[in-house]
């Protein structure tokens, strides 16, 4: 199964919580916090700007980070994806 998003909207696939401090001590379930980092998976065809169709910004295998409680959290098997749009990433990791 793929996922393919409308619009100005793009899939990231959210990286895996950590359950360890820097420090070494493990985190319970209810203490670690959500991810703000992932990979984007796939990307919408853009958004209409004045009536023209403008591309996105991020393209698939960029890493980014986007605002902590945005988007919509899709499970797929054991896989976790956010469905977010494009002004909810902040920040492409190079």
């Amino acid at each position: 199964m793929s996922l393919r998003p409308l619009g100005d909207k793009v899939v990231i696939k959210v990286k895996a919580e950590e359950e360890k401090t820097v420090g070494g001590i493990l985190l319970p379930g209810s203490a670690q916090e959500k991810p703000q980092q992932g990979k984007v998976i796939a990307v919408g065809t853009g958004e209409i700007v004045d009536g023209k169709k403008v591309p996105l910004d991020v393209k698939v295998d960029d890493e980014v980070i986007y605002s902590k409680y945005s988007g919509s959290e899709v499970k797929i098997g054991e896989d976790e994806y956010l469905i977010i749009r494009q002004a909810d990433i902040l920040a492409i990791v190079e």
